[in-house]
């Protein structure tokens, strides 16, 4: 019966290993994207797709209506103030860009 514990022990403990890696993986990509750079309004893409950082900034643009913000918009990602349209920056929550869609 010793042995049996043994064996257990030993099973758990490489499968702990095993997943060590994949753990650690998750939890450094998590930390990665607390860390995005505020997205430029003159960067090239934020450009051809009219972002704003402050909605009411685009009350002139005939895509816009009342109300809609990156905070409500499907693209957006709470955690990060990300935008999986610009993968790389985060956003102003109160933004604006032409692609925007019900969240």
């Amino acid at each position: 019966m010793a042995n049996h514990s043994r064996r257990d022990f030993i099973r758990h403990g490489l499968l702990g290993l095993v997943a060590l890696p994949f753990g650690a993986s998750v939890a450094a990509r998590q930390a990665r994207a607390q860390e995005l750079p505020p997205l430029d309004p003159s960067n090239p893409q934020a450009r051809a797709l009219n972002y704003v950082t402050e909605a009411s900034q685009a009350s002139d643009h005939p895509a816009y209506s009342r109300g809609e913000r990156c905070d409500n918009c499907i693209f957006y990602t709470e955690a990060n103030q990300g935008c999986r349209l610009f993968p790389r920056h985060s956003v102003a929550p109160a933004g604006w860009c032409q692609s925007w869609a019900r969240g």
